[in-house]
């Protein structure tokens, strides 16, 4: 380094170090809900579901590492960065799974309604990103980015309770069939006209019972920005927008009592994120306190179905996806 120094005034140690890497060790949760949903087809009324699921995600707590390569110091000249994270949830109770139908042929009333635990079996989440830094007047820079995530989610509901309509013309001694809740099979329940579903609904109990598991796949491409600032140094303050329409989504949903695969591919959810970050900076160290709020409106596109243990698929309408949760959580990092 002295010898190059010495032939090149302009060279400095400095210089050579104006770019580090680091690793962030975080822990952190996620609250909120992923959401499922069936498109009326044919047949049906003309409201805007025909079915819709809610997973809780209440809370999931997860562990995760973070790699950022970049500038020491982004307010002192242009540069670049990219950064990769992956963070894995812990399997446990999460809140309930909700079911609503709107079945009937004339109305859009609720006909169908059930409540279970919701189990997050899985959870698995990793973000690329690569953009550039640009100081402005010394006092703070701006990160615009192009980025790329990948989320899995799979979730099992099992106990609780289910509550029918009958349909018009059942009779009160009509029995209900978890395979098909409503009449016996002397009747129809599909495409039929609904009584309120408070008026002599079938009760349902599924105590002890997997009722149905369900998961979802989420790839997305998006644009961003990140606002930072180190004046009141040695805290540090980032604030984050992303936003895209590219989130594709593929989901499996299995109902256990009816022996039935749906498999959804949907596409073109608007994708949002806001998020802040407050840091306090130690020489090489780095602890940060870090919120977003992720989420993406409803995704459509077509479903097939298949009955468990055929290799048959049929289509099946329309269906999409849904997803929204607060993402909370502490980050060590360490700079080499």
């Amino acid at each position: 380094m002295l010898f190059i120094s010495a032939i090149n005034p302009l060279y400095s140690e400095d210089n050579d170090k104006r770019y580090a890497f680091s690793i962030e060790p975080n822990a952190g949760f996620i609250l909120g809900q992923s959401l499922e949903v069936v498109y009326p087809t044919a047949g049906y009324h003309n409201g805007a579901l025909l079915s819709e699921l809610k997973w809780d995600m209440k809370p999931v707590f997860y562990f995760g590492i973070k790699a950022d390569f970049g500038r020491r110091d982004p307010m002192s000249a242009l540069g670049f960065f990219s950064s990769l994270s992956f963070k894995a949830g812990i399997p446990g109770v999460s809140g309930k799974m909700e079911d609503r139908d709107w079945q009937s042929s004339e109305n859009d009333a609720l006909t169908n309604f059930s409540s279970h635990t919701n189990i997050t079996d899985a959870f698995f989440w990793a973000d690329l990103s690569i953009g550039a830094s640009f100081p402005v007047l010394s006092i703070l820079y701006i990160k615009p980015f192009l980025s790329g995530s990948w989320m899995h989610f799979a979730f099992t509901g099992r106990d609780g309770y289910g509550k029918y309509a009958r349909a018009n013309g059942c009779t009160l001694d009509c029995t209900l069939t978890y395979k098909a809740p409503g009449c016996t099979s002397n009747h129809s329940t599909s495409n039929k006209p609904y009584y309120p579903i408070d008026y002599y609904p079938y009760d349902y109990s599924f105590d002890g019972q997997e009722v149905i598991h369900y998961q979802q796949d989420w790839l997305i491409a998006a644009l961003g920005f990140t606002l930072g600032t180190k004046i009141l140094s040695p805290f540090l303050f980032e604030l984050t927008f992303q936003i895209s329409p590219f989130a594709y989504c593929i989901a499996v949903d299995e109902h256990i009592s009816r022996n039935i695969l749906f498999y959804d591919y949907s596409s073109f959810g608007l994708f949002l994120e806001p998020s802040g970050k407050f840091s306090f900076l130690l020489k090489n160290f780095c602890f940060s306190l870090e919120a977003a709020y992720r989420y993406i409106n409803l995704t459509k596109g077509q479903s097939y179905y298949k009955s468990t243990g055929s290799e048959t698929f049929n289509k099946s309408g329309e269906a999409g996806a849904g997803l929204h949760f607060l993402d909370v959580r502490l980050l060590f990092k360490y700079q080499f």
